[in-house]
């Protein structure tokens, strides 16, 4: 029995439409708007927040780190001869960049699972490299004695069972643990009223009759009359180099400004509470989809995109990386220290006096301990390192020397 046929046997109680939506994608919200990954991608905001997010997790180097023990102190460097290294920082395979693996691997995980083919080499297990999978053609199946397999089906329509070893599966927000949370499902009434709200405000511009204002006259005008006095304001008053022009009427003629009715305006407000909604449910501060109900200050916006770091994007970059190491690293590896780190550093980085009087401090300006090294604060910078003493912690100039305990040195 197929697929299909399976689901209809189970599902009799089901309406059609409602069967054919639930296999192939699609519920449909309260406002009648049935929404599918295709529809939400045309509301702007959603794919905004979806950007935001994936971009946020390819911006920046993704780098196999390991940590190492060298006279007693932990040295961390990029373990730079092992295979995983560039294969994650540059491209995971032949036609995709780094920068495009991980957009799309976030891009599916924010909407509730990413899933790679990890193709390893024979009986090594040495990783050649990852393929992206499309999450609507991939199952996750537990069996009783709690393994994991994934059933994933091809182009040709087979469907092949992979072991767990052989897929990278990142999830998003999850209940079970087993697999990630529909977004689409949990966001559809936010998602349904944007995109009802959208087509209704459509159709207001398409046949909705919204003049400036009305001329009214006390006596009826013939079809004549009616042309002339249109002719004569259209020539006299109308279009922007006329503004403010002073207008003479006879005949009791009056005119009547119209403004925006109150249902016109909880319509905008309905629109602009929805873009708030959506952004919600993505985790995306409304600023970074270009929407802010008030004017940001400069600082203000500096602390909004800070918290946007921190809030939104650091929580993907620990889940991913975790993953990584989970999926991609060997047992024997983790405990050699090798693990993989977003370097989102850069997105920290202040204005260049900011980071001048930050360094000035991690130099020893002022009298505190030097924690950081010219060489250091170079490498953040993007510059050569010097070498010889611009590779030592320095010494702050205005700290008095301690006094000697040699009663010989003593001044007398």
């Amino acid at each position: 029995m197929g697929f299909l046929a399976r689901a209809v046997s189970e599902r009799k109680s089901y309406d059609s439409l409602e069967l054919f939506r639930e296999i192939y994608g699609g519920k449909t919200s309260k406002s009648g708007v049935t929404i599918t990954l295709e529809n939400a991608f045309k509301v702007s905001v959603a794919f905004a927040c979806l950007k935001v997010l994936s971009q946020g997790g390819a911006q920046v180097p993704f780098k196999l780190f390991q940590e190492t023990e060298i006279d007693g102190l932990s040295n961390i460097s990029p373990a730079k001869k092992h295979p995983l290294y560039d294969l994650l920082a540059t491209a995971p395979n032949d036609w995709t960049t780094s920068f495009e693996f991980r957009e799309t691997l976030i891009l599916h995980a924010a909407l509730g699972d990413a899933y790679a083919f990890i193709n390893r080499a024979g009986s090594s297990g040495k990783i050649l490299e990852l393929i992206l999978l499309d999450p609507a053609k991939v199952q996750k199946e537990q069996k009783p004695d709690w393994s994991i397999v994934y059933k994933v089906t091809g182009r040709s329509g087979a469907v092949q069972e992979f072991p767990a070893q052989a897929i990278w599966h990142v999830k998003g927000p999850s209940w079970t643990g087993l697999q990630g949370m529909d977004t689409l499902n949990l966001a559809r009434e936010a998602l349904g009223l944007a995109i009802s709200t959208e087509e209704s405000h459509s159709k207001l511009h398409e046949k909705g009759v919204r003049p400036s204002g009305m001329y009214t006259v006390d006596a009826t005008l013939n079809v004549e009359q009616y042309g002339k006095l249109k002719a004569w304001i259209d020539k006299e008053f109308a279009g922007a180099e006329n503004a403010g022009t002073a207008m003479i009427l006879d005949r009791g003629a009056k005119w009547l400004p119209m403004a925006m009715t109150g249902l016109d305006a909880q319509h905008l407000e309905t629109r602009k509470f929805q873009i708030e909604e959506i952004c919600r449910f993505f985790g995306v501060m409304p600023i970074m989809v270009g929407y802010s109900d008030k004017a940001a200050t400069y600082a203000s916006a500096e602390q909004m995109f800070l918290s946007h770091v921190v809030h939104t994007l650091s929580p993907w970059y620990a889940r991913i990386e975790n993953s990584a190491d989970v999926h991609l690293l060997t047992k024997k590896e983790r405990a050699d220290g090798h693990y993989f780190k977003f370097v989102a550093a850069g997105l920290l980085r202040g204005a260049a006096k900011d980071r001048a009087e930050y360094y000035a401090k991690a130099l020893g300006a002022g009298g505190s301990p030097a924690w950081m090294t010219q060489d250091e604060v170079r490498a953040l910078e993007e510059l050569n390192p010097k070498g010889g003493d611009a590779g030592e912690l320095p010494v702050a100039t205005n700290v008095p020397p301690k006094p000697s305990s040699d009663p010989s040195a003593a001044t007398p």
